[in-house]
């Protein structure tokens, strides 16, 4: 495309920003060098305050991303803690030390630099640069398109020089050589089981063993909490058959409204350029325009050769190769002359001689598409779903008044609130505050409503909860009819459970006691009497053994060989293995090796990436108030 376009920088889109900015950076560092009042100042670094509502803003933030992300399982109360507030004030400061050590290092990011990054990003289809995108992203972020492209810099800047660390972090090949070795390394092994099961008839279990069991593991034999409760949803489906639309307004939108409906005429054209400057004398300048008219006289010759002539003797490098391609033509894309004969021109009409500040265009026009509206019937069911969309969102907004008022003027009962908006009361028993999670999706299984229900004045008082939306427009009152709290579930009731439990921890014991003698035997003996066949066992397949059985055997002592091993599996009884031998695969994953190669180098660079905003935060003096890790939470 022209010069003219790469200049445009401030029409430049901004989009990388959500694909550069580095993880450790929580907030943008717009407010160094700030001042503050000291009682409100929780941390200096480099001389300059960070104040306690930057640090409130960055929690804030941090909690709206979440809130996005987590949806109807964000819980606010996460981000509430001490330790969650301190780690972003630490987040702050490492942000403001690198900040500092790039203004001490004057460091910048070039016009060109920043107008390559941003042409790769918010094309339109068309190829042509999306504005209105690149300002709706400048104003969600709060910000000026200067101030956006400041805050692109600066992330640019940063990811610099994290990217300088971690590109130059290093692991030496023999250690990531001898880890792949370890993971590949394979160990051939017979295994021995003693059963527990055989010793389950040498158990007598005694009513006193039973009752120690059950006064022991309490917990195990506990019922929770549990409610019977009724509960009502307010939701868009209420609001639905309250509302309508009529064909007038409906005629009424579509007539305000037209031009959306429509297509506007799209032009794509094809241009030939004779290069001027501004310093060009006369004589040249002439020149260039006599030239340009020798090739409007060739193309007048051969339209049909447009293409060809355009590909050999345009000087725009960028639309030549395309055979003088520019795309479709967007208002406002190009200098006010050339766009003002490209909208005059008819399909396949060439221009004359047209001179702009790049030099002078010869131009036509390769394809014409009319403007066109759809009709009132095209687009009805599009208005009508539309304007009732709208007056629903009013409606509801109207009746989650009512909703609340009702369930706080008639606490003590839902019926006024389900009978005044047509709301069908539910009802859910034995509910308690971990339900099953196959109910994850029931409205009254949300862990918000939940809080809310098992709170202290809806269990002692039985009130009404207040609203709680477990999901967008969806709101759930509730009230408790009946209480039970937890309890021990009787001796009676759980005995035989326990006889089975006993018996097999004690039958496990004396398989335990059986493994270890034979675990010495073999020891004693270096055979492999009473092992089964060899299987082999490596660190990268599914083992073929008990999984806690394997993790064992593949961290056992090998040096001296047969090695033998005894692992206790409790209740199931005692395993005894023979490592025979330990050998290397005849061919390793070369592919895997260098993944495995490529992460012990990324937790290296991860490491000294720390090491670096450790040792900036010293340079700059960076320091933590002890105090402002008590504050209030944010609101």
């Amino acid at each position: 495309m022209f010069e003219f376009i790469r200049t445009h920088k401030r029409l430049m889109q901004i989009f990388l920003m959500l694909l550069i900015v580095p993880s450790f950076v929580l907030v943008g560092v717009s407010s160094y060098g700030n001042g503050g009042d000291a009682a409100s100042v929780v941390a200096t670094v480099d001389g300059q305050k960070i104040t306690q509502q930057e640090w409130e803003n960055a929690q804030r933030a941090q909690m709206d991303r979440y809130r996005g992300i987590m949806g109807a399982q964000f819980d606010q109360k996460m981000f509430e803690t001490p330790e969650a507030k301190k780690s972003i004030l630490e987040s702050l400061v490492a942000d403001r030390a690198i900040a500092a050590e790039i203004a001490r290092n004057h460091l910048s990011i070039s016009d060109t630099l920043l107008a390559q990054l941003y042409a790769q990003n918010l094309k339109r289809p068309d190829g042509s640069f999306d504005t209105e995108q690149y300002k709706q992203i400048a104003a969600q972020q709060g910000l000026t398109t200067a101030g956006l492209d400041a805050k692109i810099r600066r992330d640019m800047a940063v990811q610099q020089i994290s990217g300088a660390i971690a590109n130059t972090a290093f692991a030496p090949r023999s250690v990531s050589s001898r880890l792949s070795d370890i993971s590949d390394q394979e160990r051939e092994v017979q295994e021995l089981i003693v059963p527990a099961s055989e010793f389950a008839g040498q158990v007598k279990v005694t009513d006193e063993m039973v009752k120690a069991y059950y006064d022991k593991n309490a917990t195990l034999f506990q019922i929770p909490e549990q409610v019977k409760i009724e509960y009502v949803v307010f939701d868009s489906n209420t609001v639905e058959g309250l509302v309508s639309v009529s064909d007038a307004e409906v005629a009424d939108f579509y007539a305000k409204n037209t031009k959306r409906f429509g297509t506007a005429e799209a032009r794509s054209a094809s241009h030939i350029l004779v290069n001027t400057s501004k310093d060009m004398n006369s004589a040249a300048k002439a020149a260039a325009k006599a030239k340009a008219e020798a090739i409007l006289a060739d193309v007048r010759k051969t339209p049909a050769d447009f293409a060809k002539i355009a590909k050999a003797q345009s000087q725009d490098p960028s639309s030549a190769e395309l055979g003088g391609d520019l795309g479709v033509i967007e208002k406002g894309a190009f200098p006010s002359a050339l766009e003002d004969a490209i909208y005059k021109l008819k399909p396949n009409e060439i221009s004359g001689v047209i001179e702009s500040e790049f030099g002078f265009h010869i131009v036509t026009v390769t394809k014409l598409a009319p403007a066109t509206t759809k009709s009132l019937d095209d687009v009805k069911g599009e208005i009508t779903a539309e304007l009732k969309k709208q007056k629903m969102s009013k409606k509801y907004s109207e009746l989650v008044e009512e909703f609340t008022d009702t369930l706080y003027e008639q606490s003590e009962s839902l019926k006024p609130t389900a009978d005044k908006l047509k709301l069908k009361i539910e009802t859910v028993d034995k509910l308690s505050r971990t339900p099953s999670p196959a109910l994850a999706s029931a409205p009254f299984a949300n862990p918000k409503f939940l809080k809310a229900i098992f709170a202290d004045e809806a269990l002692k008082n039985k009130r009404n909860t207040e609203p709680v939306e477990v999901a967008p427009s969806t709101l759930v009152a509730g009230r408790v009819i009946e209480f039970k709290p937890a309890a021990k579930r009787p001796l009676a009731e759980v005995e035989a459970v326990i006889r089975q439990r006993v018996t097999a921890e004690e039958a496990g014991k004396l398989a335990k006691k059986a493994g270890e003698a034979k675990l010495a035997a073999a020891k004693a003996s270096g055979d492999a009497a009473g092992f089964g066949a060899p299987q082999v066992l490596t660190r990268t397949r599914q083992p073929t053994i008990n999984p806690v059985a394997a993790a064992d055997v593949l961290k056992a002592d090998v040096s001296k060989l047969p090695a033998y091993v005894g692992v206790d599996m409790q209740a199931q009884g005692y395993a005894v293995y023979r490592i025979n031998k330990v050998t290397m695969p005849a061919q390793v994953d070369v592919a895997r090796r260098a993944a495995e190669a490529e992460q012990i180098t990324g937790a290296v660079g991860q490491q000294e990436m720390y090491a670096y905003v450790e040792a900036l935060k010293k340079k700059s003096k960076a320091k933590i108030t002890a105090e402002t890790v008590k504050v209030e939470a944010v609101k």
